[in-house]
């Protein structure tokens, strides 16, 4: 956990300075926002597409030859949708997980300035913090659980993964659309020796051994 929270402030730290030591170059700050369209790498259970969001501040500094790079920091909400996550049972049964993650993505950009708007490939480095998270269960015929939170001794809080896409910029603003994958395991232990039949071990048991949280991002900036 202390590692985590080095490499954070460190990484919070290099953002702050970054314009500071530029002044060779041109850069220029900016919000962003947008949407998260997540699923789980674990594809026996994962029923469908989550829809969530991520808001942040990035600053952009420019480069010779078409080069950028941009650091961001910004709160990203991701998870899953899965069915069947209680097996043996006719029951129709799904499990929502969501985590709110305080997230520092690195895009890398090139592409050419064509004077009216620039289009380009991006390449986003990133590591993040889980900060909260909930599991909501529903089981036919039953009142749906209250939601259950995860220990943060069983889900890994720290991330970190790749994004690759494509955008463009006009004038102030930035789109930019990219697949994200989540490396190594979303939970921290493997499956118990034991069976474990709770909602939490379930879902331990299917993201375990590497599986995680994948999908694309939609983000639009206003640089100033």
């Amino acid at each position: 956990m202390k590692r985590i929270l080095v490499i954070l402030l460190l990484s919070a730290a290099a953002f702050l300075v970054l314009p500071a030591s530029s002044a060779s170059a041109q850069g220029r700050f900016g919000v962003i926002g947008g949407m998260t369209f997540s699923t789980a790498e674990q594809q026996s259970l994962n029923r469908s597409t989550m829809n969530r969001y991520h808001v942040g501040v990035t600053y952009q500094l420019k480069l010779p030859f078409g080069f950028s790079i941009q650091p961001s920091l910004q709160y990203h909400v991701k998870g899953a949708k899965l069915g069947d996550v209680i097996r043996d049972t006719d029951l129709n049964n799904t499990c929502d997980l969501t985590i709110g993650y305080l997230e520092l993505p690195v895009s890398v950009q090139w592409g050419p300035d064509l004077l009216l708007f620039r289009p380009f490939l991006d390449v986003t480095p990133y590591i993040g913090c889980g900060l909260n998270n909930r599991m909501d269960a529903y089981i036919e015929n039953f009142r749906p659980r209250d939601p259950v939170r995860n220990d943060w001794t069983e889900l890994n809080r720290f991330e970190y993964g790749l994004g690759v896409g494509v955008g463009i910029e006009i004038w102030k603003f930035q789109v930019i659309g990219r697949y994200n994958w989540n490396f190594g395991s979303l939970y921290a232990r493997d499956d118990a020796s034991e069976p474990d039949f709770s909602l939490v071990g379930i879902m331990r048991e299917a993201f375990s051994k590497g599986r995680n949280l994948g999908g694309f991002t939609l983000t639009l900036s206003l640089l100033f």
